[in-house]
């Protein structure tokens, strides 16, 4: 990992179950090694100062494939309340010195350590208190929150994630716009899968 100005915490949202999928999709392979450690590697390529993995679902099997150098794994044993209760346990664990956490789902793997660091850059060049990539005029995924903002993502209740935030902090929000769909890409079913694997022909 390389160092910024601002010390960011990366939160790898990593413990639903996948009930659309079947499978625990967070092994599924993926260039060599697995979605969530493509995702992991990416992370670690990274500016990011430090990163904490959340896992739930099958979270001792999944464990056990990752590099645990530079990383710090907690567990979610809410998982199946819904994501909130994965954001707030891995802000319960952001180092008290970092000045924001970036958010990045475990299932997106096309999210490069460059678009990392490009929304890195854009906090550290903003007061935003919500940094929240787009592309061509497309909300995606990872959403930055500053410290200030992490009491009210602690008090969600519901499972729509950071998405809540969204409407009561409007003015807070910087958009930051991504020549590049993978942060849109996600993976919630197998032919999301196929899709990943096999681009253009599905």
């Amino acid at each position: 990992m390389n160092f910024s100005k601002k010390k960011i915490s990366g939160v790898i949202l990593a413990a639903g179950s996948a009930s659309r999928m079947g499978k625990t999709k967070q092994l599924l392979p993926f260039e060599g090694t697995t979605l969530l450690g493509q995702v992991v590697k990416n992370a670690k390529e990274s500016a990011l100062h430090e990163i904490i993995i959340v896992l739930g679902h099958n979270a001792d099997k999944i464990s056990q494939t990752l590099e645990h150098s530079k990383i710090k794994i907690v567990r979610n044993k809410d998982f199946l309340k819904g994501q909130s209760t994965s954001l707030i346990k891995g802000l319960e664990n952001v180092s008290p010195d970092c000045d924001a956490a970036m958010f990045i789902l475990g299932d997106q793997p096309l999210v490069k350590a460059s678009i990392i660091n490009t929304l890195i850059a854009a906090f550290e060049n903003s007061n935003a208190g919500i940094i929240i990539p787009y592309y061509k005029d497309r909300r995606g995924n990872p959403v930055t929150l500053a410290r200030h903002m992490f009491h009210s993502l602690k008090s969600l209740s519901d499972d729509r994630g950071a998405r809540a935030l969204f409407d009561k902090f409007k003015e807070s929000i910087l958009k930051v716009p991504i020549p590049d769909n993978g942060i849109l890409i996600d993976v919630d079913t197998m032919d999301d899968y196929k899709r990943l694997i096999y681009p253009g022909e599905i």
